[in-house]
């Protein structure tokens, strides 16, 4: 799919806001309805649009600490690392994890209730000798100062 000025119009506005009317998207496009649906179709159909989240408010939910763990695994060995990964995708308090170059391996980003909580979490990984967990090194989240709201788009 080529992505011409429409369509990375259409991505940036569906960013920004992903319940935007399709008459509200054909507007800001200069297209028509059913032009500008079938080009959202198309790119949700060529996996350019993977999904559509509500942002939620952490502070509204209640007292949540986020804590950024950098993770180290004592071996690379292939199922090692799937037993990890798996781990990390099954626990509701892993808001993001991701494979990073460096001196550790994972960077993981925590939300839970409290340090007992984060604390429980992180004693669990390492007791266990299948995830093969080395080193956990913890930095709290003091303030957010910019949250993910999505990628920059290349220019038509």
């Amino acid at each position: 799919m080529q992505l011409d000025r429409a369509n990375l119009h259409l991505l940036a506005l569906l960013q920004a806001d992903g319940r935007t009317t399709v008459q509200a998207l054909s507007e800001a496009v200069h297209l028509s309805p059913r032009a500008t649906l079938n080009r959202v179709r198309q790119l949700e159909a060529q996996g350019l649009i993977q999904g559509y989240r509500a942002l939620v408010n952490r502070a509204a939910l209640g007292e949540h600490i986020a804590v950024f763990a950098e993770i180290a695994l004592k071996d690379q060995r292939q199922a090692m690392v799937q037993q990890f990964e798996r781990r990390m995708a099954a626990t509701p308090e892993v808001a993001a994890c991701y494979v990073i170059s460096g001196r550790y391996d994972y960077l993981v980003r925590v939300a839970c209730s409290d340090l007992t909580r984060y604390h429980a979490l992180i004693s669990a990984w390492l007791d266990d000798v299948a995830l093969g967990v080395e080193k956990i090194v913890t930095n709290i989240e003091l303030a957010t100062v910019k949250e993910f709201t999505g990628f920059p788009l290349p220019k038509a």
